[in-house]
């Protein structure tokens, strides 16, 4: 994930060399900081900034030696790791939105800090003590008080960084676990167990998704992302509005790299968005296309962003099998949105660049060498070589080395201390949302609340798989809103996943976590509060809500590939073979071009309303799986096609005329 400062350092740059409608730093810093919570960090100059920034570079390192050398047991460095988090957190986010003063950190802040800081700190110190007196450890009123703090200030941490929604469910869980089980065993379980705050997402996040980000934050300064854009225009900016598909292309790429939808569209919206608007895009078009775009980069193989590795772990499978399952959906996500901005280039008779304006291709291949860091990630994750984390931790080795040829942007010592500040940062509200998903996790074990929603579930459903689907993904949906994905995906993984699963619905495991990894992370386009879109909206200056609207019609295909992977796990490629998946990809493709082409009423001529319900009714015809759905989406989108041929040829007879 990038940190706000960087992105304001990115846009500004890139601004001053963008076209002049483009919105700027302080344009895209409103809009964040009125919607999204990890932009409102406090501003630190001068000494103090500089001791947060050695803080922050420590942390970094710290994380880096744990990952690979520590051999601690996981009470020790997960309540250390906690304990440096919260301290950052505090530095780093104030009480509330605008509640900034240069070098300000009010008491109560500081009192904070300590109080909810000490007891991970003495849990650490003293774990194996702690760990002999098992249950006893609550008869002490010191050990509660110290417990009951430090999950109260990490809960209003959460609160700064993260967001309300995820704070409604791990109240109400709490309330609900408190009224039902034994205080004590409450205490017990949440705060000096590893079914509580130290649950799987913050070990996953402590052992494999710290060292990612700081590797992302690594490779951002190698001055990839342009590369990426460059590569993208010249595979698509001379065609018919080539600066949208250049902007899916790039985004795509850049993305699986960030893992952070917002991140991504400032950085390379920055360049894309003025140069969709010059094209002829509307501004909210323009915006919406980065900003799905940039959205579908954590779904996009082989790097995911980080909770792909948190999908990994819950569901006890390789990391490469989670990347393998994710290449059809993805190319279907990016594939959809490509349709989408071809046919409303058409639709405005809109054109590329010019080939003169263009990278030449022969320029870029010196260049090829920026892409080291991924292959050999790629290469040593894939093979079992060495462990996740070692493996990127050599990447990060080679992003340096690689950035050190880069004459155009060549790394330096300033830079590798800003990787480390940045990743330190970017791992705050994902490490604060990971202990909340921790908790809701620790609480639907101490009460078997589990059986108890899929029983809910199952009876509001009636069983059918597809309303239990339906209503996982408002949830994920809702959860996500201003919830970073891994915190999302923790959580879902942990309430709806199980239910999904349950013999009486019926959805294999793969499929249904993969559901709610989707839908958690399209709540990043999805309004009322959809932050890319926002962030979108800000450099293409446009309204914010029709920006989201447009990124959610452009994105459809993230709303409808999940349900039809879950009723079909062969789109996951499990349980098929070559002539099934050719199958499923070419029906699927002129699917997504029907429901496309109908959004955007348009194939070779303008589309009256009636032809465009029948394309989007054929176009989901032929993605719900099925011969008998193929069928009727075939002959429903090719009539209209047929009709849109006769249609055209009309009117070009009409112009000749």
């Amino acid at each position: 994930m990038s940190d706000p400062k960087e992105l304001r350092e990115n846009t500004d740059e890139i601004n001053n060399a963008a076209d002049t409608s483009a919105g700027t730093a302080k344009d895209v810093d409103e809009i964040m900081k009125k919607y999204d919570r990890e932009s409102n960090t406090r501003v630190w100059e001068g000494t103090p900034g500089l001791i947060v920034r050695i803080l922050s570079i420590a942390f970094s390192v710290f994380c880096i030696y744990v990952t690979l050398f520590a051999t601690w047991m996981p009470e020790i460095k997960l309540n250390i790791f906690l304990a440096l988090i919260l301290i950052l957190g505090y530095l780093h986010y104030p009480l509330r939105k605008g509640h900034v003063k240069v070098n300000s950190l009010p008491w109560y802040d500081i009192v904070l800090m300590a109080a909810g800081s000490f007891p991970f700190f003495y849990f650490a110190a003293n774990a194996t003590d702690i760990i002999k007196l098992a249950t006893r450890v609550t008869n002490d009123p010191k050990m509660v008080v110290m417990a009951v703090v430090s999950v109260l200030v990490l809960m209003e941490l959460c609160r700064r960084c993260v967001g309300i929604p995820i704070l409604c469910v791990v109240g109400a869980l709490l309330v609900y676990t408190i009224a039902n089980v034994r205080f004590g065993k409450v205490i017990y379980d949440l705060f000096y167990t590893t079914t509580g705050l130290m649950n799987t997402p913050i070990n996953v996040c402590s052992k494999y998704i710290v060292v990612f980000i700081i590797f992302g934050a690594f490779l951002e300064r190698t001055g990839i992302s342009a590369f990426f854009i460059d590569l993208a225009n010249c595979i698509a900016g001379s065609s018919s509005g080539g600066p949208a598909k250049v902007a899916v292309i790039s985004s795509a790429l850049c993305g699986m790299v960030s893992g952070s939808s917002v991140g991504n569209t400032v950085t390379t919206g920055s360049v894309t968005i003025p140069m969709m608007k010059k094209t002829g895009y509307r501004a909210e078009f323009a915006g919406a296309v980065e900003a799905a775009a940039s959205t579908g980069g954590q779904i996009m193989p082989p790097i995911m962003g980080a909770a792909a590795f948190l999908m990994a772990e819950y569901m006890g499978v390789p990391y490469a099998e989670v990347a393998l399952r994710a290449i059809l959906p993805a190319v279907l996500y990016f594939t959809g949105i490509y349709i989408a901005v071809h046919l409303e280039a058409k639709k405005l008779g809109l054109k590329g660049i010019s080939r003169e304006e263009l990278p030449k291709i022969i320029n870029l291949l010196p260049k090829v060498y920026l892409l080291a860091p991924l292959v050999v990630l790629v290469v040593l994750v894939a093979t079992n070589t060495y462990t996740m984390q070692l493996s990127a931790t050599i990447a990060i080795g080679i992003t340096i080395v690689v950035g050190l040829f880069n004459k155009e942007n060549r790394i330096s010592f300033t830079k590798i201390l800003d990787a480390l500040e940045a990743g330190a940062n970017g791992t705050i509200a994902v490490a604060v949302a990971c202990a909340m998903a921790g908790l809701v996790a620790g609480c639907i074990t101490s009460t078997g609340l589990a059986s108890k929603l899929i029983t809910a579930i199952v009876a509001v459903s009636g069983g059918r798989a597809i309303i239990a689907l339906f209503l996982t993904m408002l949830c994920c949906i809702v959860l996500g809103m201003g919830v970073p994905t891994t915190a999302n995906y923790c959580i879902m993984a942990s309430t709806c996943a199980p239910i999904l699963m349950s013999p009486q619905i019926g959805i294999t495991r793969m499929c249904a976590h993969f559901f709610v990894f989707y839908f958690g992370i399209v709540a990043d386009i999805t309004p009322p509060v959809a932050l890319a879109a926002y962030a979108g909206s800000a450099i293409a200056k446009a309204p914010p809500m029709k920006t989201a609207f447009n990124a959610t019609r452009l994105a459809i295909a993230a709303f409808v590939v999940p349900y039809i992977f879950a009723m079909n796990p062969a789109m996951l490629l499990i349980d098929t073979n070559v002539v099934q998946v050719i199958s499923i990809i070419a029906t699927a493709l002129i699917g997504l071009f029907g429901v496309s082409s109908g959004l955007m009423g348009y194939i070779l001529a303008p589309m009256p309303i009636w032809q465009r319900a029948i394309t989007i009714v054929g176009g989901l015809a032929m993605l719900y799986p099925g011969t008998t759905t193929d069928i009727i989406g075939i002959v429903l989108v090719g009539a209209v096609i047929v009709l849109q041929f006769f249609s055209r040829k009309k009117n070009l007879a009409n112009s000749a005329s």
